[in-house]
């Protein structure tokens, strides 16, 4: 993975058994998150699912740096964070299972999606916004919930207004995405387009 400063990124991995075995692996999870991954990046929105997570970040200064470990110096420290990361979930839960082996059996992939840089508007058919929602719309899609509220592990309840978290950049999204949170849940259940989701992985 190569990361630009001040680029948005979808980051997403999927795994072929399910990597969240229990709700308190989920919160594992993000504390491992926030230590690895906020340093570097700022956390527009994440849901993690029972086998997978999707993740829009938009990248640091820091993020971008190269790591100073001699055998890994053209590695990024938000590439670098995010191994770290995922390494050190699967110990534990390998440890947790008595289980051995790599718990995400796929690459993980990081799609650029816009450079916000250059501009402040966004469009309602902008991928990232596209991005922003997909990943909201996750539980629903894969019905494991009725309700996207019902999700827990995602920060939807952050936008809504029904929880506050520390992981996610409320204003940064906010600004970046032009959202207005008076009519967010409307907007975040609109319908997506085959073709743009296409365009976020």
């Amino acid at each position: 993975m190569h990361f630009e400063e001040n680029y948005t990124y979808h980051i997403y991995n999927r795994s072929n058994e399910i990597v969240f075995k229990r709700d308190y692996n989920y919160s594992f999870f993000l504390e491992k998150f926030k230590k690895h991954i906020l340093p570097f990046a700022g956390v527009l929105a994440y849901c993690l699912m029972p086998n997978h997570f999707h993740i829009m970040v938009q990248v640091n200064a820091e993020g971008t740096k190269p790591s100073d470990e001699q055998y890994r110096n053209k590695t990024q420290l938000l590439s670098k964070n995010i191994g770290l990361l995922l390494s050190s979930y699967t110990q534990a839960i390998n440890k947790q299972e008595n289980r051995k082996g790599s718990l995400f059996a796929h690459k993980t992939i990081a799609k650029q999606l816009n450079n916000f840089g250059e501009y402040n508007e966004v469009s309602q058919n902008d991928y990232s916004l596209t991005c922003f929602n997909y990943i909201h719309q996750n539980p629903i899609n894969s019905e494991i919930v009725n309700k996207i509220e019902d999700w827990d592990f995602s920060s939807f309840k952050d936008f809504a207004g029904i929880r506050k978290s520390n992981i996610i950049n409320m204003a940064l999204a906010i600004e970046l995405l032009n959202l207005d949170l008076s009519n967010f849940t409307s907007i975040l259940k609109k319908n997506l387009k085959e073709e743009d989701i296409k365009m976020i992985f």
